[in-house]
């Protein structure tokens, strides 16, 4: 029987081999002319073979193709991956602004997970759920080193599901559990205010397939309620990307037509391409300019971009472009760092490659991977700066990152800073868990205690910003200088 059951494990790896050499003829349709590597892939076939056979008990083939493709995608680098039906759905999902979940932004926080802000009118802010509350359990799972990712698909669910989420509350030191149900969350993504007559707050949390006609209609309403706007904040803090789309658009808002808004480059020439304010690359119907709507006088009010190691990717791709043109002013601390494009390409009806194709360069022909944007005025969450730099983390800290095209990632220089950051981040945490009420709660994004936009106002009006250090000191920090990871909605 084992025999029989060995015979029937290797006519599948046969086939298995058969079937990825027809692989070789979807590789040249898409441009490619290396050849696969067929002993490699006997070899592969081998190994599935042996499992199959050999295992101490039956393994799901289905289970272990997947795992060999996560394995393969996810070694290039920390943004490719193989979204299989339930991740697509996901990703979707987070594109359009809609899921189903208990509505909170999350970051990850001392190998726990932080709460960034609970969504308004969501289960989690009904429940009573803080900014800065701890997770520590999700249900039975400990969240203790557990991925972000494998948190956001446990606090995920169908609707009317229930989910417990056990939280610590440094304020107080509280420790909560609480029972949620999850609903279908709609995120806006962009909010706004008069923070004082003559200058407005302009917020943007990601960049979602409707971010474009709700930053428009924000635009519309602040200049309607002051036609005379002498300056406005764009709060990019914490923005972890989102659409190139929705970002050219957004940049587009401040720059002349046709400018170039960023570039991108990459190994098939469909890849190199240069996105400028045109209609056709900002907006899905070809033809139609949502920006056209827009109060004239947003071409020319003084900006204030917010910035911090939270903002990535597309919210670095806006940064790039306003700065590069000097259209605005950068204020806050250095950007993430992610300067690739990833690229969702369609492998059947309901799974998908999300696949790293380019770089992008901001308008200037610079590359942010790895070393990200420094603002024009280098200004902490408080006055005494970022009490927890040394916690956040930057692209440059991924292991697998792509480098920065001048510099590999495994550079001994690189290696070197890491290694201090590191040495940094322990003693940081040690400090913490000795004298936590040393530590002070950072304000909330967009309230009379948000230091940073005070500043940003103070640069507006024409008064000195305070706690801001020379752009000549910043340029001379490192360029894997700490930040934090990109929050996520959930």
């Amino acid at each position: 029987m084992a025999g029989k059951f060995k015979i029937a494990a290797w006519i599948g790896a046969g086939m298995l081999t058969g079937a990825l050499a027809t692989l070789q003829l979807q590789a040249f349709a898409r441009g490619s002319t290396s050849p696969l590597p067929l002993e490699e892939l006997q070899q592969f076939a081998a190994v599935y073979g042996l499992i199959k056979a050999d295992y101490f008990e039956p393994v799901h083939g289905r289970k272990l193709i997947h795992n060999a493709i996560n394995g393969m995608v996810n070694s290039l680098d920390p943004h490719s991956e193989y979204l299989d039906a339930k991740d697509f759905k996901e990703f979707s999902e987070s594109t359009s602004g809609q899921f189903v979940g208990v509505g909170i932004e999350i970051a990850p926080k001392n190998g726990l997970i932080q709460v960034v802000a609970p969504i308004e009118g969501s289960p989690a802010a009904r429940a009573g759920i803080e900014a800065g509350d701890l997770i520590t359990r999700i249900d039975d799972t400990s969240v203790k080193g557990l991925p972000l990712e494998k948190a956001v698909k446990l606090m995920r669910g169908k609707p009317g599901t229930k989910v417990r989420l056990s939280l610590l509350r440094p304020r107080g030191n509280r420790s909560l559990s609480l029972l949620i149900t999850r609903e279908e969350i709609h995120v806006r993504s962009v909010r706004g205010r008069m923070v004082q007559p003559g200058y407005a707050w302009v917020r943007i949390t990601q960049f979602q397939s409707d971010t474009l006609p709700q930053f428009v209609a924000e635009i519309q309403s602040l200049y309607k309620t002051d036609p005379k706007l002498k300056g406005l904040v764009l709060d990019l803090r914490n923005n972890p990307g989102g659409l190139l789309e929705s970002a050219v658009g957004v940049a587009s808002a401040f720059l002349p037509v046709d400018a170039a808004i960023v570039s991108t480059r990459g190994q098939i020439p469909e890849a190199n391409v240069t996105y400028r304010n045109t209609p056709s690359d900002y907006s899905r119907v070809v033809g139609d300019n949502p920006l056209a709507s827009l109060p004239a006088g947003i071409k020319t009010v003084p900006v204030v971009v917010l910035v911090n190691g939270g903002s990535a990717s597309a919210s670095e791709i806006v940064t790039g472009a306003l700065q590069d043109y000097k259209r605005a002013s950068v204020m806050g601390e250095p950007t993430f760092g992610k300067g690739s494009v990833q690229t969702v390409l369609p492998l059947g009806p309901d799974t998908a490659l999300k696949l790293t194709t380019a770089r992008y360069y901001t308008p200037n022909g610079e590359s942010i991977q790895a070393r990200g944007i420094t603002p024009n005025y280098i200004v902490g969450p408080l006055p005494s700066g970022d009490p927890y730099a040394a916690l956040r983390m930057r692209e440059v800290d991924y292991s697998n990152q792509i480098g920065t095209g001048t510099e590999a990632a495994s550079s001994p220089r690189v290696r070197a800073e890491l290694q201090r950051q590191e040495q940094a981040r322990r003693e940081l945490e040690a400090a913490i868990e000795k004298d936590p009420k040393r530590f002070p709660k950072l304000p909330e994004f967009g309230s009379q205690h948000d230091w940073q936009l005070e500043q940003a106002l103070n640069l507006l009006e024409h008064r000195p910003v305070i706690s801001a250090r020379s752009v000549a000191r910043a340029a001379s920090q490192p360029a894997v200088a700490a930040a934090s990871q990109p929050a996520h909605a959930h």
